[in-house]
């Protein structure tokens, strides 16, 4: 008898833990070394969707959505055991006019947002992207202000921020001292709001053509960027080994790159599991984000990144 209740208990055991699992990731089925289409008609719709991002807790999501020429961050929330209807967030005071707010980055505590702004006003003098961050008190997420310098300047972008366990900034900036059109910079945290003065994490990941699109583990052992180092789209993949950052190296993505789609904004789920990332398509070759008419976020098992970890 004690056999039977132990052979129909582990397999209760199993569907429990899967139950679990697909709940921490949006309700949806993982994905396999093939990547899928995030979450399809409530994160990735008919508008242009970019850049799933998870707090630690897995109990907040984040994501841009581009609303009538509007980068508007979105989030839902984990509540009493169902994910909530997605829903903006205002960064900005003035929502209704033109504005930027993508790419957001959260902090351990789930308290911090950083994220690549344009505050409206900032947009009607075209200037150039900075870093903002948000703080959520009670519940709520404020309004947004600029991180001032050394992180955010008037002459220069800065964009993809990622913050990591200790509070510390990675960003890219094309400010002087960069080897390509843009570098990646770690700034270190000194508490009370404030950073040290931003480093270049040096030539071994940083290329005279330029980086974007960066993630940053929140341990600092490795980070993933968009791949600039082949003439192959997709990623690329570095280890830190004895406190240096190793040259990125490219990595399967389990499907194959479309060449009219450009890729980015990579980011791993807290618990390592899964790679994020973003395509968008403009109708007119060269046209960037004037020219967008899609725009997703897939997933794929991230099995693939860390096959070469330890060679």
């Amino acid at each position: 008898m004690q056999k039977i209740l132990i052979i129909l208990f582990i397999p209760i055991i199993f569907f429990s833990c899967n139950v679990n699992n697909t709940r921490k990731y949006y309700n949806q089925a993982t994905p396999d070394v093939t990547p899928k289409l995030f979450a399809p008609t409530i994160i990735n719709t008919d508008s242009i969707e970019i850049n799933t991002v998870f707090n630690t807790s897995f109990t907040e999501l984040f994501f841009t959505r581009i609303i009538d020429k509007k980068f508007v961050i979105h989030h839902s929330e984990f509540i009493n055991g169902n994910w909530s209807l997605p829903k903006p967030i205002q960064m900005f005071r003035d929502q209704k006019k033109e504005s930027v707010a993508i790419d957001p980055s959260v902090s351990q505590d789930g308290n911090t947002m950083y994220f690549l702004g344009i505050s409206p006003e900032d947009r009607l003098k075209n200037a150039k992207p900075d870093i903002y961050k948000s703080q959520k008190i009670d519940g709520k997420w404020q309004l947004a202000t600029k991180v001032g310098y050394p992180i955010s300047t008037e002459e220069y972008a800065e964009s993809y921020p990622v913050v990591v366990a200790d509070g510390s900034l990675y960003f890219t900036s094309d400010r002087p001292g960069s080897l390509g059109k843009r570098d990646i910079y770690r700034a270190q945290y000194l508490g009370n709001g404030k950073f040290d003065t931003p480093i270049n994490i040096g030539p071994e990941v940083n290329s005279e053509k330029g980086e974007r699109s960066t993630y940053v583990s929140p341990d600092e052992s490795f980070l993933i960027t968009a791949n600039t180092y082949t003439d192959e789209k997709g990623f690329a993949v570095s280890f830190k080994k004895n406190g240096k950052w190793q040259k990125p190296t490219s990595f399967e993505l389990g499907e194959d790159i479309e060449k009219d789609w450009v890729y980015y904004c990579p980011y791993m789920s807290p618990d390592n599991k899964y790679l994020f990332f973003s395509k968008r398509y403009s109708s007119a070759p060269n046209s960037g984000w004037k020219g967008v008419t899609k725009g997703e976020v897939h997933w794929v098992s991230s099995a693939e990144i860390f096959k070469n970890k330890d060679n």
